[in-house]
C-alpha cells in the first residue's frame, strides 16, 4: 500500500501558482478561455462578475475577524487630512520659512486642529486598555478607514496599548495607503463603498465622529438613518468637538420643519473630551470601572 494521504490537506490545485506562471510581469493578462475562472483575474473584473467581487469583499474580512474571535468593535470616523501636532508644527515651520501666504494660511489650519489629533489616540488608548483586561469574546476593538489624520491616531492609540486594531481602507483615485499603525491581519481594503460600510457596523458597538469633511458625513448620517429606521440596533453615537459640530450643522432645523421627530436628536450627543466618550459607552452598556462585560 502507498502512504496514507492526509486528509487536511487541501486539494484545490494551486490555481494562483499557475496564474503567476503564465503572466508576464509588466503585461496585463489577456482572455484565456482554459484558465480556471476563480483565478481569472480578466473574468473577475468584468462588469457581469461584480456580484461575484461584491460577495468576496464581504467574505474575506468577514471570516479573518471570525479566526481572530472579533466580535465587538468601536469605530471612529474623522478628517483623513488633519495631522499630529508635531507634523503640524513641522509644517508650520516649513510655510514660514518659505514665506507662501496660502501655504501659510493651510498650515495655521493643520495646526489649529491638531488636538482632535491627539484626542483621537487618547480616545482608543483608553479603549484599548480597558479591554485588554478582559476575556477575549468581551474585548472591544477600534475600528477605523485605516488611512491617515484621524483615522491612523485613533489606530495609533490601539497599537500603543498593544491592541489589535481595525483598517477597513478604500481604493481611491489618489491611492490611499493604510496607517502604519493598523494591525497587519485585520488591515483590509475594499473596491465598494457599500461593503465597507456595511463591515464597519456588523461588529459596531459605538460610533465616533470627529470632526470630518464629506466622507464623515456620509459615514455618520448612514448610521444615524439606519438607527432611526431600525434597520441596525441602537448603538451610542458621538459627535466630538462641539464647537465645529455647532458650527457645521443644525439639525434642530429637521424638527422646526417637521423633517425629523425631536426624539430623533436624541440618536447621538455631542461631546469635548475622550473620556466623556468612553464614559458614555460604559454607561450606555453597563460597563463596570474594572473587569468586563461584553456589550449585547
Amino acid at each position: 500500500m502507498g502512504n496514507p494521504q492526509d486528509l487536511r490537506v487541501n486539494r484545490l490545485a494551486h490555481a494562483w501558482a499557475e496564474l503567476q506562471a503564465q503572466a508576464a510581469d509588466g503585461v496585463e493578462l489577456e482572455p484565456v478561455a482554459h484558465r480556471l475562472a476563480f483565478a481569472d483575474p480578466e473574468f473577475l473584473l468584468r462588469r457581469e462578475s461584480r456580484g461575484i467581487r461584491m460577495q468576496l469583499e464581504l467574505l474575506k474580512p468577514e471570516l479573518q475577524m471570525q479566526e481572530l474571535g472579533i466580535e465587538h468593535t468601536v469605530v471612529v470616523f474623522g478628517s483623513a487630512r488633519f495631522r499630529s501636532p508635531a507634523e503640524a508644527a513641522e509644517l508650520l515651520a516649513q510655510a514660514q520659512a518659505s514665506g507662501d501666504a496660502q501655504a501659510l494660511a493651510q498650515a495655521r489650519v493643520l495646526q489649529r486642529n491638531a488636538h482632535y489629533y491627539e484626542q483621537a489616540r487618547r480616545f482608543a488608548r483608553l479603549v484599548a486598555e480597558y479591554s485588554l483586561h478582559c476575556p477575549a469574546p468581551d474585548r472591544l476593538y477600534i475600528a477605523t478607514g485605516g488611512g491617515p489624520g484621524i483615522m491612523e491616531a485613533a489606530n495609533r492609540g490601539a497599537h500603543e496599548a498593544g491592541a489589535l486594531n481595525l483598517g477597513l481602507n478604500i481604493t481611491l483615485p489618489h491611492e490611499q495607503q493604510s496607517n502604519p499603525y493598523v494591525s497587519p491581519e485585520l488591515n483590509f481594503k475594499f473596491h465598494y463603498f457599500a461593503l465597507r460600510k456595511m463591515h464597519f457596523l456588523m461588529r459596531a458597538k459605538a460610533l465616533v465622529a470627529f470632526p470630518g469633511g464629506f466622507g464623515t458625513l456620509d459615514e455618520l448620517f448612514e448610521v444615524l438613518t439606519l438607527v432611526q429606521c431600525h434597520k441596525a440596533k441602537p448603538l451610542p453615537i458621538f459627535l466630538f468637538g462641539s464647537d465645529y459640530w455647532q458650527r457645521l450643522i443644525r439639525l434642530e432645523v429637521l424638527v422646526e420643519e417637521g423633517a425629523i421627530s425631536a426624539a430623533d436628536l436624541d440618536l447621538f450627543q455631542t461631546v469635548d473630551t475622550p473620556e466623556a466618550v468612553w464614559d458614555g459607552i460604559r454607561r450606555f452598556y453597563n460597563l463596570p470601572d474594572s473587569g468586563c462585560a461584553a456589550p449585547d
